[in-house]
């Protein structure tokens, strides 16, 4: 079957995290947590706060992404912009509910153009190793 011409207009994973949901939650919302599994950042809580993380750069992409807080609801909510260069803005969304084994995680990174292919697999592959990495540092929590 031959590859479908648009993207998804959104990214989503889930997984079930056997760890308390305020666990997660600070893992997600702690600036020297999330440098742990995400990037070096400027993280703050804050409904409005404009934030960085940064990477290293790499070949068309300077490493530093530009986000804003968009909601905070503890412990349950948080949504951010996401524009790590000049014509590329999603937005960010994580929920968590409580679960009997632990917390589900659900990921979402919306807002992908038809013509955002690339973008799309690149965003794809970087959250599911950056998911990978959250869970590890919340198994160091508990």
């Amino acid at each position: 079957m031959p590859e479908a011409t648009t993207c998804p207009r959104a990214l989503v994973i889930e997984r079930e995290m056997a760890h308390p949901l305020e666990t997660v939650w600070r893992a997600l919302t702690q600036r020297s947590l999330i440098a742990q599994w995400l990037m070096e950042n400027d993280f703050e809580p804050v409904v409005g706060r404009k934030f960085k993380v940064r990477h290293a750069p790499m070949p068309n992409w300077s490493g530093v992404t530009e986000c804003e807080v968009l909601t905070v609801e503890p412990p349950t909510r948080l949504v951010y912009s996401w524009h790590p260069f000049e014509g590329f803005e999603t937005i960010v969304s994580w929920s968590l509910t409580p679960t009997k084994n632990g917390t589900l995680v659900h990921f979402e990174q919306s807002g992908f153009r038809p013509d955002q292919k690339a973008n799309y697999r690149g965003a794809r592959y970087g959250w599911m190793q950056f998911i990978g990495g959250l869970e590890h540092v919340v198994a160091g929590l508990d």
